[in-house]
């Protein structure tokens, strides 16, 4: 049942829509990501929600409330920001507890609402510090711990890791996803990182321009992105322009600048223009069998760690393809045999594509 609902949501500054007819919802204790690139509208939509600022059209429900017209803090939600928002005057019982005193909560009541959250975010025992006494990950959990402790209907967080270094983001990312499952809450959380959103959510609302370019599982998006920009967005890095010339047996074949490619049976008809989508890693160098077959030539050679990343030129297109780094390392110049199953070809809304 939908906890949170969105329905037609709209905002204009000026002549800019920064959102256009937006619609979505989340259960109780959904974990939803919305993603996107700067300027989609992602943060805007999270402002509308908290009522920071007021929609142009379009409603909201919590829990069946209708929301429009209620001011922010009346609204039982909790607003985490990318720089934490701590003060850094109090220590770290304080600062969570702060939230508390606000709404008048008794203090041994404040007092064992604060242990519950520090031991919630793996913080008991820092109850003493200050801000400045703790490091980068520990201060952001000092900040969920803050927004959970008054039990807010919605949890509303705005790029909450983006202040980390990359190894502390991964770690962070992992613990914060284990916390906000164990408090059952419904989440709202708006980042640009795609592989954030992959293992933080639930489901993932990808914007574009202020309107709704796909929502899903993160398999969905991932595996499975219906436009070009999804596709794109996602890192599908091999996009391929071509024309459906024949439809059977569950399958569509593609014209194509590298060939005929099968695909899995797609809602366009024959002689439509569409975009052909395959996922590098998805790509086998060793001329394996496989429902699509191409030849081509190493151009780049770039070592990834864990894989090689090359660029192969393959009938005037160039194909990236992620190989494992535990066999040998491709040369550039080599001639090599491509093949991918059908499966893993996916055909998306639209044309004129170019691979990427």
């Amino acid at each position: 049942m939908a906890y949170l609902e969105i329905e037609q949501l709209a905002k204009s500054y000026g002549a800019a829509r920064a959102l256009q007819g937006v619609s979505f919802t989340a259960g109780q204790g959904e974990i939803v990501a919305l993603l996107g690139p700067s300027g989609c509208g992602k943060t805007t939509l999270l402002n509308l929600i908290a009522g920071f600022i007021a929609p142009d059209a379009g409603t909201i429900r919590v829990g069946g409330r209708l929301m429009n017209a209620v001011p922010p803090h009346q609204r039982d939600m909790a607003m985490g920001f990318q720089n934490y928002a701590l003060f850094p005057h109090l220590d770290v019982a304080r600062n969570v507890a702060f939230g508390l005193e606000m709404r008048g909560i008794a203090k041994p009541e404040r007092a064992r609402r604060v242990t519950e959250a520090l031991e919630l975010v793996h913080l008991a025992g820092l109850e003493d510090r200050y801000p400045r006494q703790l490091s980068g990950g520990q201060q952001q959990r000092v900040a969920l711990a803050r927004a959970l402790v008054v039990r807010p209907s919605l949890l509303l967080l705005d790029e909450p890791l983006s202040n980390l270094d990359t190894l502390l983001r991964k770690t962070m990312r992992n613990d914060m996803r284990e916390i906000l499952r164990r408090a059952g809450t419904t989440v709202l959380i708006v980042t640009h990182d795609q592989e954030e959103a992959l293992v933080m959510s639930d489901r993932i609302l990808l914007l574009a321009n202020g309107v709704i370019e796909q929502m899903g599982t993160p398999e969905d998006l991932f595996e499975r992105p219906r436009t070009v920009f999804a596709a794109h967005f996602m890192d599908t890095a091999n996009l391929i322009a071509g024309r459906i010339s024949r439809a059977d047996n569950g399958c569509v074949e593609v014209e194509t600048g590298v060939g005929a490619l099968t695909a899995e049976r797609c809602g366009a008809a024959v002689g439509a223009d569409v975009t052909v989508a395959i996922r590098p890693e998805r790509i086998r160098l060793d001329g394996a069998a496989g429902d699509n077959r191409i030849d081509g030539v190493v151009r780049t050679v770039n070592y990834l760690g864990t894989a090689y990343r090359l660029e192969v030129e393959a009938g005037g297109t160039t194909v990236v393809v992620a190989a494992s780094a535990g066999g040998a390392r491709p040369q550039t110049g080599q001639r090599v045999s491509l093949s991918w199953r059908r499966c893993d070809t996916r055909v998306v809304e639209g044309g004129g594509a170019a691979s990427q």
